[in-house]
């Protein structure tokens, strides 16, 4: 007769913290840090920690001493994805199987284009009886109209939230049957563009569009939690510049046959006159992991 023991695992729980304000934190993500459970920490590189983190920090939260981190790096290679899932999902069961709660900290909201819910799935496949708990946060877009003063919708006005590398011919589409366009995953494509152009976040004094986008929450929220300015210029402004790579579809548009280069170009003068900077990066196409691009500019300030 063999006598069995039953594992049990502890809860995964995906902390949302909100946008980067740790005013924004609520009280059951307070509630579910302060307990004894451990803690995964999703980083692209093994040795850095995450932008969660640095909320936590700021907000005065002292990070346990056995916060593991999980890479989970920015790649479209689907072996290499596979991989890093299925190590991410094995470690977190191994975690969990020892009684305890597992804590996710996770920047935003963890149910909005968050990586927690990959790796719930992930463990859940491996361990249908896991459970998990979600506790929501404020978004950024919340946040950002919050800021701003402006509502998102009001009574019947139709609201969208969208991934910003959709790219324009698939954003422009829902445009005419929509009040409110939310533009999320910004970042991602800034930072590819920032690599390619050899500079770094702390380089960057200023970003620039057309003021077609100058209602959009994502941009306002990325450039204040960055500490940069943030301009906006008219498609008669952007259309006076000259640039290595106009389009006339984007002319079509938008008014001006450049906005990621013109605009680089003019706010390169920062804080005063038009700029006089020289481009780094020109029209450069990102494309996201749904298979729609964004478009991004560097240009270096004028001394």
């Amino acid at each position: 007769m063999t006598n069995m023991t039953e594992t049990h695992h502890g809860r995964l729980i995906g902390a949302s913290l909100g946008p980067g304000d740790p005013g924004l934190i609520t009280r059951r993500a307070w509630a579910v840090l302060s307990t004894p459970a451990r803690w995964i920490d999703p980083v692209r590189q093994p040795q850095e920690d995450s932008y969660a983190l640095e909320i936590l920090r700021r907000a005065g939260v002292t990070i346990p001493q056995d916060a593991e981190p999980l890479p989970f790096p920015m790649t479209r290679n689907p072996q290499l994805l596979a991989k890093d899932w299925a190590h991410a999902a094995s470690r977190s069961v191994e975690l969990l199987s020892e009684g305890h709660d597992l804590v996710f900290p996770v920047e935003g909201d963890a149910s909005t284009y968050a990586t927690f819910g990959h790796l719930a799935r992930a463990v859940r496949e491996l361990v249908p009886e896991i459970e998990v708990e979600v506790v929501p946060g404020v978004s950024s877009f919340a946040a950002a109209a919050a800021r701003v003063g402006e509502p998102l919708a009001n009574e019947d006005d139709t609201l969208a939230v969208l991934p910003a590398s959709y790219g324009v011919d698939v954003i422009d589409r829902p445009l005419d049957e929509l009040d409110t366009l939310v533009l999320l995953k910004v970042k991602p494509m800034l930072d590819e563009a920032l690599a390619r152009a050899g500079a770094t976040h702390a380089d960057v004094a200023a970003v620039a569009s057309i003021d077609l986008k100058a209602d959009e929450p994502g941009l306002e929220e990325l450039a204040a939690a960055q500490g940069w300015h943030i301009l906006f210029e008219p498609a008669t402004r952007l259309a006076s510049v000259t640039v290595p790579n106009p389009s006339q579809t984007v002319r079509r548009y938008t008014g001006t046959a450049s906005v990621a280069e013109a605009a680089a170009l003019l706010a390169s003068g920062v804080p005063g006159s038009p700029g006089t900077g020289r481009l780094l990066l020109e029209k450069h196409r990102v494309r996201g992991p749904d298979g729609h691009h964004a478009t991004v500019s560097v240009a270096r300030m004028r001394t």
